[in-house]
């Protein structure tokens, strides 16, 4: 059990990591919808071979962000005091899977900065503990791990999904359209390997059609190299075990 000292020091650490310093607030802080993100980390791990240790073999959540402003409050720091009531939730649901060895608060860090002080426009979001609790919230409630394997959708090393299917299953549940990313994988010739959903919210946090693209998942920084993840393009898609990653 993490004591309030130890994090108390690794609050202070992250504060010196050079992250922008009192920069006030941007200019563009308009956005219309949130998105939650979620990794399948068995594809994550594929990508970046040689991070990962011990992943998870469930979707994870990668964050839930506006979907056109960033950076919103640059003098609005992290502060792992104030979630560590969320901690046994956020170490087993929003971890750092490339960073594994630094407890994830520096990956908590990045999203409060670049996304939770612009999701904070909303009352529902307005401090660190309402944006982590509110994500994790909306998390369980999808339940994308659960809803996939009830249709049938379950990790495979030889079986091929439509993209399609995928997506028209995830309709009939949700009752919204999904934005369904993949890792391209060099394999002879290339393979699509499922590796991101994107399901969206309203301000007043109602799931709508995820129509428009949001922040692509290529344009994380920091905390996180560069993902290769793409709209998946329609045709056959790999949902690979987390023991296969290797493929």
């Amino acid at each position: 059990m993490t004591s309030p000292a130890f994090l108390g020091a690794l609050c202070l650490a992250l504060s010196c990591l050079g992250s922008a310093r009192g920069l006030g607030r941007s200019d563009d802080l308009e956005w219309g919808k949130l998105i939650m993100v979620h990794h399948w980390p068995a594809t994550v791990c594929q990508e970046v071979r040689g991070h990962c240790k011990d992943p998870p073999s469930y979707w994870t959540i990668h964050g839930l962000w506006p979907d056109k402003s960033e950076a919103c409050n640059r003098s609005w720091p992290f502060n792992p005091q104030e979630i560590k009531d969320l901690l046994p939730d956020m170490k087993r649901y929003w971890p750092d899977l490339l960073h594994p060895s630094n407890c994830s608060l520096q990956f908590w860090s990045h999203e409060w900065k670049k996304h939770g002080t612009c999701a904070a426009q909303l009352d529902a979001l307005n401090s660190q503990w309402k944006y982590f609790s509110k994500s994790l919230d909306l998390y369980k409630e999808l339940a994308l791990s659960s809803v996939l394997q009830k249709l049938g959708i379950e990790p495979s090393i030889d079986r091929y999904y439509q993209v399609s299917d995928i997506r028209d299953a995830l309709v009939s549940v949700y009752k919204v359209v999904p934005k369904v990313q993949c890792f391209l994988l060099e394999k002879g010739q290339e393979v699509q390997l499922l590796g991101q959903m994107e399901l969206c919210f309203s301000k007043d946090l109602q799931l709508l059609n995820c129509t428009h693209a949001g922040e692509p998942a290529a344009r994380g920084q920091g905390a996180w190299p560069r993902l290769g993840l793409h709209v998946c393009e329609d045709g056959p898609v790999l949902y690979p075990p987390l023991n296969q990653t290797k493929l």
